[in-house]
């Protein structure tokens, strides 16, 4: 075979193959760079934190009593009654009524009594507290509806996504990569 023909030959497929790849980088179409953000579903959850209320309340205590049948009392009203009754009437009648003045004060000096054990009182102040409760609701992650050429899909994603997703090199999404702003 003739030496200048084999060159010529190599040259001419190799000026083919450099037409072709020159060619085919021209009418390729370019891989996407980023997914297009079509909808964002928020997911969200109630938190619920517990925390201490207390407040001070006054409390009234009774003082221990030392006569509760209150025989003070009805002595001492008996006493001041029949005094008073015999000051009444003449005779019989007296007697009657220092009788009845006895009862009378007993009586009352009984409900006296009574009326004064139940007013002795003093307060104190105790701490109550109770536990309480604050909602908060939180963001816990976002249903993403994205777009990649005419091939819709969806991802969930812990964060907010801008408009755009980027892609790596394979068409992959960069779900922790920051977005560069374009200035125009």
């Amino acid at each position: 075979m003739n030496k200048s023909l084999v060159v010529g030959v190599g040259i001419g497929v190799l000026a083919a193959l450099g037409v072709a790849a020159v060619a085919g980088n021209h009418f390729a179409q370019p891989s996407p760079q980023f997914a297009e953000v079509i909808a964002v579903q928020p997911h969200t959850e109630i938190i619920k934190t517990p925390h201490e209320v207390c407040h001070n309340v006054n409390v009234v205590h009774r003082r221990a009593v030392q006569d509760e049948n209150r025989i003070t009392g009805s002595v001492l009203g008996a006493v001041a009654g029949g005094v008073l009754g015999h000051q009444f009437g003449g005779g019989h009648g007296r007697d009657i009524a220092t009788v009845a003045g006895a009862l009378a004060g007993g009586y009352a000096g009984n409900q006296a009594q009574q009326s004064l054990q139940n007013s002795d009182t003093y307060q104190t102040a105790h701490r109550r507290c109770s536990t309480q409760y604050t909602q908060e609701q939180r963001t816990k992650n976002y249903t993403v509806t994205y777009k990649i050429g005419h091939t819709q899909n969806t991802v969930v994603m812990d964060h907010k996504p801008g408009s755009v997703i980027p892609l790596d090199s394979h068409g992959n999404l960069k779900l922790n990569a920051p977005i560069e702003q374009k200035s125009e």
